[in-house]
């Protein structure tokens, strides 16, 4: 479907808005459901592109799973090991964190090699290095990865990088296997603690989240029952983002605050007045945005890579020059091309932005070639001076759902048109 977000700039954001479950929660904890033959129903589920996909991906595999309003029930009984087509797998990345539970309940599992946004070269050699460590035979043919668990037991898992996907899917594979899996240099992200309080919730042993050493301790099932992802942190941080480049005051809630103590350090020294909430954040913008000498993104506690694009538009707008330095994804710049349309300065050289913030933006028509590249061009347009059209937008729907409405509600000019 050919859609347009159509932005008419120049009002200040003022209000309130709640953010769903975070999408980066949602999708392993439905993966890891498949590893429990009990329903499940999980609350405040996004109703995003990326869900649907993996709702899809489920249902492929045999298994129940509805979406109705935001309450996703899962009952995975049925499910079984079969190939997941190219034609599912190739829409979202998310889509291999189905290869650590199915190999964890049946012992075998094939799924083509997964897709999601061109951003930058995201192999999954540490997922399959991981799962190797538990004992898992691996082959890779035409695009199929095939896995082949029979001999699989727990394992020492030394990560060269703290993935997160490799993270939670050796977490996941560790599970129902015999024995102890230990995973080193393990990615800290809140969305792990949440997929350890999950596993944990339905039964499972696993412990260290949040800290670079998580130990699984194997079991022989898991149960099913009700449970609440944490809040998208990434979509209250471009809620924030809006706020700022607009002058506005918003209040953000369903987020904790400690998910985002980096990225509200960073917002304070453009001059804006965050408050922090129980279950909430609050930020208040200056008349004029101060630059930022220097934000590297960073696996947590450091900047996200998910918020450099919409950190970098916020910095348009600044009364003087910033530099963004991208440590992640080598392609993640490929949108400031777009913001350039809108009277953007900036100068890309390999992994390094250089911001010259200008007084004015302007309309323009601009494409959303990925998600948050695509939340970057809706935090510009809402300060454009005029009328801007954003197409490409299935992308930013793959993380956000509806962003007109949360933004409309906040007092933007924001309409959805075909």
């Amino acid at each position: 479907m050919n859609e347009r977000l159509i932005i008419r700039g120049g009002r200040r954001l003022n209000g309130s808005v709640a953010v769903s479950a975070a999408k980066n929660s949602v999708l392993p904890i439905l993966a890891c459901c498949i590893m429990s033959a009990k329903e499940i129903t999980l609350e405040n589920c996004p109703r995003i592109a990326d869900v649907f996909s993996m709702v899809e991906i489920l249902r492929s595999i045999g298994a129940q799973a509805e979406l109705k309003e935001h309450t996703l029930t899962v009952n995975c009984a049925a499910a079984d090991p079969k190939l997941v087509s190219a034609e599912l797998t190739g829409k979202i990345r998310s889509s291999v964190f189905i290869l650590g539970p199915i190999l964890a309940r049946f012992r075998r599992a094939n799924i083509s090699y997964p897709g999601g946004c061109e951003i930058g070269l995201r192999p999954i050699d540490l997922h399959i290095y991981g799962l190797k460590c538990l004992g898992v035979k691996i082959s890779e043919e035409g695009g199929i990865i095939g896995c082949d668990g029979s001999e699989m037991s727990g394992g020492v898992v030394n990560l060269d990088f703290p993935s997160v996907g490799a993270t939670e899917n050796i977490m996941m594979a560790g599970v129902l296997a015999d024995g102890k899996t230990v995973i080193r240099n393990a990615a800290r992200e809140p969305e792990i603690v949440d997929l350890q309080n999950f596993i944990n919730f339905i039964g499972g042993r696993v412990y260290g989240a949040g800290s670079d050493v998580i130990t699984v301790e194997g079991v022989k099932a898991l149960h099913g029952g009700t449970y609440t992802p944490v809040g998208d942190r990434i979509a209250a941080a471009t809620f924030l983002g809006a706020a700022a480049i607009t002058g506005g005051e918003v209040c953000v809630t369903g987020v904790q605050p400690s998910a985002l103590h980096v990225v509200i350090e960073k917002m304070r020294r453009t001059g804006c007045t965050v408050r922090e909430l129980s279950s909430g954040i609050v930020l208040q913008a200056p008349r004029v945005l101060k630059p930022v000498h220097k934000i590297e993104t960073q696996p947590f506690p450091g900047f996200p890579t998910d918020m450099q694009p919409q950190m970098t538009a916020v910095l348009c707008r600044a009364d003087g020059s910033s530099c963004v330095v991208e440590n992640m994804f080598e392609n993640r710049f490929k949108y400031t091309v777009q913001l350039g349309k809108m009277g953007a300065k900036i100068l890309v050289k390999d992994r390094v932005a250089v911001i010259k913030g200008t007084e004015r933006l302007t309309a323009a028509s601009v494409v959303a070639e990925d998600l948050r590249g695509g939340a970057a061009l809706v935090t510009a347009a809402l300060c454009a001076e005029g009328t801007t059209h954003i197409s490409g937008v299935r992308h930013i729907d793959r993380g956000y759902e509806n962003i007109e409405d949360s933004l409309r509600s906040l007092g933007a000019d924001i309409e959805r048109v075909r």
